[in-house]
This record gives C-alpha cells, structure tokens and sequence, in this order.
C-alpha cells in the first residue's frame, strides 16, 4: 500500500527528516533521518527539490564550498541513499529541477547569480555549473511554468522578477523578459496557478503578494496587489517584515502566505479571474520560513525555523481556513518541506 512522506530540511543538523503522515487525520510519524554531507554550523537553510519523476531528491548546503547532494529515493519506502555531490557557485536560496530531468537550476541571494547544471544519467548533479547568469541583487528564487519553457527569478534586491527561457539539451538560459514590481517589494518567491494562466509573487520586505496575469509567452502582467499583513499593524522599532513562502491548493482554489514577524498564515480565495480575496490568517510558531500542501489538499504543513517543530492544519474544503491539529519536533532550523507518494 502507498504512503504520503514528508521530508523536512534541517539545516542546522545537515538533515533530512522523512515523516509518514496518516492520510485520514493527517498525523505524523517519523521514520527515518539522513545526513547531508557537508561542512557544520548554522546554514541559514537548506533548500530540497525533487526531479520531476520523483526519483532523486536534492539538497543544498549554504556553506562553502557549497555542496548540493543528490539521493535516490526507493519508490516504495522513500528511504534515501546519497549518489553523489557537486560543489555550486555559492550559498543557494532555492534550487529547482526544470520538467525535462535535465538541469538543476538555482538562485544565490549573497552571490545575486541564476545558474543552470546539468544532471547525469544516475539523477545527480553535475559540476561545474553549465551556465552562470548575473542577476539584479539577491536573487532569492527560481521557479519553472509546468511545460519547462520558462524559469522566473524573484529578486529581492532589485523589486524585479526575471523571466529567462530555458534550453535544458544545450545547457542554456536566455533572459527574455521582465516583471518590475512596486518598489520596495522585494520579490521572494512565487508560484503558478494549476492552470498556467495566473502568477502570484511574494514581497518579502512589504508582505504583500502581487496577483499577475500570464500570456501565451509567458510573460507576467501584475494585475493586483494584497497586503498579508494584519490590518492596522505597525512595525515594532528594531523589527522588519520577512514574509517567507507561498503555496497553492492543488485544485488552485486557495493560496496560503506565510510572514515571520507576525508569526502568520495568511489564507486567501482565488477567483475566476485571478484575483485574491482575503479568507482570514492564522497563527504559527515562530519563523515559518517554509511550508508546503499535500497532494490531496487536505493538510498543510508549516516548519518553524525557531522551534525545529512542524505544524499540521487541516485545510477546509469548502473555505479554505486552516485548523492546528498537531505540532511534531523535527530539528533544529527545520526550514523546508516536500511531499512524496510512494508506490
């Protein structure tokens, strides 16, 4: 019989932490945890991304020199074994495997560079890194459209999300495009609606999620801005907004924004359009820095860098609200999650 993982990212331990979760009550139980290979000490976080066939999952150390470890996954017990390591070209906020299986992607915050590497006939990564591209500063994410035409880098330094087209064969990405954001946004991430025709970025530095239209050429048309923050909320002297991650229901109904200095899920409808309309928001444990949706789109967890601790809601089918139902340790700075069926 299959079972749903979830694997949560570690960074302080160089872990990856596998959890059986209960379909029906959406319990957790934890089954196993892997090291990282890789220097010791805080790693602010350590990003994961599976290939498209669920066979490898990645993982990048934030530390010099840098190492991205690559770990087949057994289909059916999600048990990892580590196949290789391939130093990148700096601490890597996010990093991402393009649709064909052919090339890992990632975006350096501190190095404000978009590199492309090829993947090898066993799923790892391969160095060096095939493309090197220079970005606006602080390039804090990079995302692919469903058909791997095209990858968007938010940068967070610039208020700019890039739009690069993408030749996985040849190794190559070709700027062609860009979305300039409100200033002081500061783009972080960002995630396409199910249906390819609606883009939502995340402003890390205002809290406020920027609703955009796609075209036949992916280009991004921003369409609406919403502010995640409580209404009536001032910043406290010595603080910042750091708004962290955004998700979306599979049925690409409901979209979910996590902020850590109010410690909050914002909850929001998706329209016909395109358009958000605020559900409500709900609290979390301090710093949800990532958090992901299960592929039934009934259960939502959220990690708190702060506690190691992950949080599991039920999301509401007809509303979209969120329900805490539990709180299960983790480790410490657990940071990032990804969801896996087996067969």
């Amino acid at each position: 019989m299959s079972e749903l993982l979830a694997y949560v990212s570690c960074a302080d331990e160089r872990a990856i932490v596998t959890f059986a979760m209960d379909r029906g009550t959406g319990a957790l139980t934890r089954r196993a945890s892997t090291q990282v290979p890789g220097p010791t000490g805080p790693g602010m976080s350590m990003p994961l991304a599976f290939s498209p066939d669920r066979r490898v999952l990645h993982a990048a150390v934030r530390i010099s020199p840098f190492p991205c470890s690559s770990f087949a996954v057994d289909p059916a017990t999600g048990a990892l074994a580590h196949l290789g390591a391939a130093n990148l070209d700096d601490a890597m906020a996010y990093i991402v495997v393009e649709p064909s299986g052919r090339a890992l992607l990632a975006a350096s915050y501190p190095g404000a560079i978009a590199t492309l590497h090829a993947i090898g006939p066993d799923g790892a990564v391969t160095a060096p890194a095939r493309q090197v591209i220079d970005t606006p500063l602080r390039a804090h994410a990079v995302i692919t459209d469903a058909a791997g035409r095209f990858a968007y880098v938010p940068c967070l330094g610039g208020d700019v999300v890039l739009q690069l087209e993408i030749d996985a064969a040849a190794g190559r990405m070709v700027q062609v495009g860009r979305l300039r954001t409100h200033a002081g946004c500061g783009p972080r991430h960002m995630r396409f609606s199910p249906c390819g025709r609606f883009a939502y970025v995340l402003g890390e530095l205002d809290a406020t999620i920027t609703a955009c239209a796609v075209d036949s050429h992916g280009r991004l048309s921003a369409q609406q801005t919403v502010s995640t923050l409580p209404r009536g909320f001032s910043v406290p002297a010595g603080k910042r907004i750091m708004a962290a991650d955004i998700h979306i229901t599979p049925d690409g109904r409901f979209l979910y924004a996590s902020e850590r200095l109010t410690e909050v899920l914002s909850i929001w409808r998706i329209g016909p359009s395109g358009a958000l309309s605020p559900v409500g928001s709900i609290g979390t444990e301090p710093m949800p820095r990532g958090f992901a949706i299960d592929p039934s789109g009934r259960f939502l967890l959220c990690a708190s860098q702060t506690t190691g601790a992950v949080q599991t809601y039920a999301i509401d089918p007809a509303t979209g609200a969120l329900m805490l139902l539990a709180r299960t340790p983790a480790g410490a700075n657990a940071n990032w999650i990804e969801f896996l069926e087996t067969t």
